[in-house]
Order: C-alpha cells, then sequence, then structure tokens
C-alpha cells in the first residue's frame, strides 16, 4: 500500500490568485496530461485539480459578465455612437 501525500493534495487545492493564474496552471496541466507521461493517479489528481481550476474561471467570468450587466443597464448603455455622428 502507498501512503497518500497529504501535503502536495494540499498544495494543488489551493484558492488560485487571480484568473489570470488559474487559467496558467490550467493550461500546465493539459499539456502534462496531453504528453501522456502522468501516472494513473497523477492524471486524476491533475484532472481533479484542473475541474476545481476550471469551476474558479468560470465562477470569475459569470461575476465578470454580471457586473458588465449591471453596467450596461446605467451610464454606459447610454454611450453608444451612432454611424450619422461620423458624417
Amino acid at each position: 500500500m502507498v501512503p497518500k501525500k497529504p501535503s502536495s493534495s494540499n498544495a494543488t487545492s489551493s484558492q488560485p490568485e487571480s484568473f489570470e493564474a488559474a487559467s496558467a496552471e490550467l493550461e500546465k496541466i493539459v499539456v502534462a496530461m496531453e504528453a501522456g507521461q502522468m501516472s494513473l493517479e497523477a492524471s486524476l489528481l491533475a484532472y481533479q485539480r484542473g475541474a476545481e481550476l476550471l469551476q474558479y474561471c468560470q465562477d470569475k467570468l459569470q461575476n465578470a459578465q454580471q457586473q458588465v450587466r449591471v453596467l450596461e443597464a446605467g451610464k454606459l448603455k447610454n454611450f453608444t455612437r451612432s454611424d450619422s455622428d461620423e458624417s
């Protein structure tokens, strides 16, 4: 029986610093998994971490979309320029 490494799994499950950091980490995971050099256990851990990062990124994007909707409903909605202004 192989003992689990609790310190490494806790470190990989940490919250990303930002959307960009999560996206970069997710890209590294995809590249490593596509290389096909990971053990089954490492692949499963990488897949789990990738799913966590994907959810984090989706949540951040949804939050940003909601903020844009709020802004568009306010002052920024009337900031469109018509084609006739360029004549």
